[in-house]
């Protein structure tokens, strides 16, 4: 059951990507905005389902989950429905409220069995990146989320050039720095590595681009313009929001390490025409640094 409900939740995701289901999905929100309301009590219902066959329901946390999901919400309605010409402070704020919650979710994932609390966290995160894709995908419409499937070869091609540009950097500087040990050769299996990958795209690189990228950076271009200012100060978010990752926290080594990814990251998808080229060579740059260093 608890695979049943992860598959429902990546196929929402991923059912996203076809733009007939974009094109139904705005026509829903901007016929009816008021419609967006139902869909934090959805969500809610979801997780509420998934903590259930888990064993591990509370009527607190549900609600929390509720909450959680009702505040963004708040904030788009405020900002109205439709296509923007350029995102405001509410579109920002509703962004934060949907990142920073569950990147500090540590006392909520407290209360929760243990055994459970990774399919919950993923249960939760799926709930974010599907919630985040119909605010601004559906309701506030904006521009220039790429969120597509690669349609053109340079789609495929990017996240290779930007490998082969960065991936020397990040060695070097990693090394240097005492965050990563010299390279040496993979002991895990080779299925286990390969099973990896699309582990890492719907685990990491794909809600973390879609965050990263198709949200706070496209927007802040949107704003602000498309220039290298832009891609630094979205680089430099990317980066900050790695220094919670352990064992050592503030963990500076990841900060820098993520801001000097993030750059190629956003390079990527600026010139690209999906968000999945940058999720690809985000796949590429984490899985060299598990199976490698």
């Amino acid at each position: 059951m608890q695979i049943l409900f992860l598959a429902l939740l990546l196929a929402a995701i991923f059912g996203l990507f076809v733009p007939e289901a974009q094109t139904r999905l705005r026509g829903i929100l901007q016929g009816r905005p008021a419609t967006v309301w139902a869909v934090p009590f959805l969500l809610a219902t979801v997780f509420g389902a998934a903590s259930a066959v888990a064993g591990a329901f509370r009527v607190e946390l549900t609600a929390t989950v509720l909450a959680y999901a009702l505040a963004p919400v708040v904030c788009v309605w405020l900002a109205g429905a439709g296509e923007p010409k350029t995102p405001g402070a509410l579109d920002f704020l509703a962004i934060a409220l949907l990142w920073f919650p569950l990147e500090f979710a540590g006392g909520v994932a407290g209360d929760i069995p243990r055994p459970v609390q990774g399919f919950l966290h993923s249960v939760a995160y799926g709930v974010a990146i599907l919630l985040g894709l119909v605010l601004f995908l559906g309701f506030r419409s904006f521009p220039g989320l790429k969120y597509r499937a690669p349609s053109a070869q340079r789609d495929w091609v990017l996240p290779l050039i930007g490998f082969a540009a960065v991936a020397p950097v990040l060695i070097v500087v990693g090394i240097a720095i005492g965050f990563i040990p010299m390279p040496h050769l993979p002991t895990a299996p080779a299925g286990r590595m390969a099973a990896a990958v699309g582990i890492v795209f719907v685990g990491t690189a794909l809600p973390e681009e879609v965050l990263f990228r198709s949200l706070i950076q496209n927007l802040l271009m949107l704003r602000f313009g498309s220039g290298w200012r832009t891609l630094v100060v979205a680089s430099v978010i990317f980066g900050l929001a790695h220094l919670d990752n352990g064992p050592d926290v503030p963990n500076w080594r990841y900060a820098i390490e993520a801001t000097i990814a993030g750059v190629a990251y956003g390079g990527v998808f600026q010139r690209a025409g999906s968000v999945t080229s940058s999720a690809m060579l985000h796949i590429m740059v984490d899985w060299t640094k598990h199976y490698f260093f």
